[in-house]
């Protein structure tokens, strides 16, 4: 896997396919490869899709000793793109990537063409209950042992041994404690946008994906029936043919958002 300096990181990413630029962001704990694998194979055929690892996952390392905040995300990702010299370019995000590309739009939204968030709420609860029961180190060695050893396998290469033990209680306190986004903030998001929920996720209410869409300028929603968090994956099917419609209805948007600068050649 390649890597680039950025934000006083080497951060490792994929890049795949050919067309406009993409930028995937993954979940806590995740990876692009594992989040995004069911959206790969149809995004590829339009985007050069970037897939970069955050901060402390993947082969791109930190200790998370050293802090670990959504607004360090938001640094990276403004940096990552930076770093590849492009100005401005498509973005999803799936669960903490959701929020590191909702608060990268309203920090710059003239670089965004598209956006596209999943799994996300702007809302403290329940999303931060679930999340620390969810990522406590002691609770998945005990009672989920084979995802304790997938942690290891994903992340022990990159940044040494156990040390996701760790990462996952600093995202838990970030996620506790983090500021939150606020109405007219979020109004400040000017390009198309896509929120995508699954009716029964355990971190995002119906609701709360729904007023999201509603605060975004020009928001729509998704919710796919009978599924929870995976939204992506459990509901691939119906993911995989929304996607492609809302980037047709809104490619002539997103072409005019476009830099008029030359882009990075595949």
């Amino acid at each position: 896997m390649p890597s680039i300096r950025a934000n006083d990181l080497d951060i490792g990413y994929e890049r795949l396919g050919a067309g406009p630029p993409l930028i995937l962001l993954h979940a806590a704990s995740s990876s692009g490869r594992v989040d995004f694998a069911a959206q790969i194979p149809h995004l590829a055929t339009a985007f050069r899709l970037y897939l970069p690892d955050a901060r402390g996952h993947g082969s791109t390392r930190w200790n998370p000793d050293a802090g670990f905040g959504a607004e360090m995300l938001v640094d990276d990702l403004e940096a990552f793109g930076d770093a590849l010299g492009i100005d401005t370019f498509h973005l999803l995000g799936f669960s903490m990537g959701g929020m590191t590309a909702l608060a990268f739009a309203i920090r710059q939204p003239e670089r965004i063409r598209t956006l596209v968030v999943a799994g996300v709420s702007v809302e403290r609860e329940p999303r931060a209950s679930v999340i620390r029961r969810l990522l406590d180190p002691a609770r998945i060695e005990r009672d989920d042992p084979t995802w304790a050893g997938q942690l290891g396998r994903r992340h022990d290469p990159g940044q040494g041994p156990g040390v996701w033990r760790r990462l996952l209680a600093a995202i838990a306190h970030d996620v506790a404690t983090q500021p939150l986004l606020e109405p007219r903030e979020l109004r400040g998001i000017t390009a198309p946008s896509l929120v995508v929920s699954g009716d029964r996720d355990p971190f995002v209410p119906v609701d709360q994906a729904w007023g999201l869409a509603r605060q975004l300028r020009d928001g729509r929603l998704l919710v796919a029936p009978d599924c929870g968090h995976e939204v992506l994956s459990q509901r691939s099917a119906i993911v995989n043919e929304a996607l492609p419609d809302f980037y047709r209805s809104t490619e002539a948007v997103a072409r005019m958002r476009a830099d008029r600068l030359p882009e990075v050649p595949p």
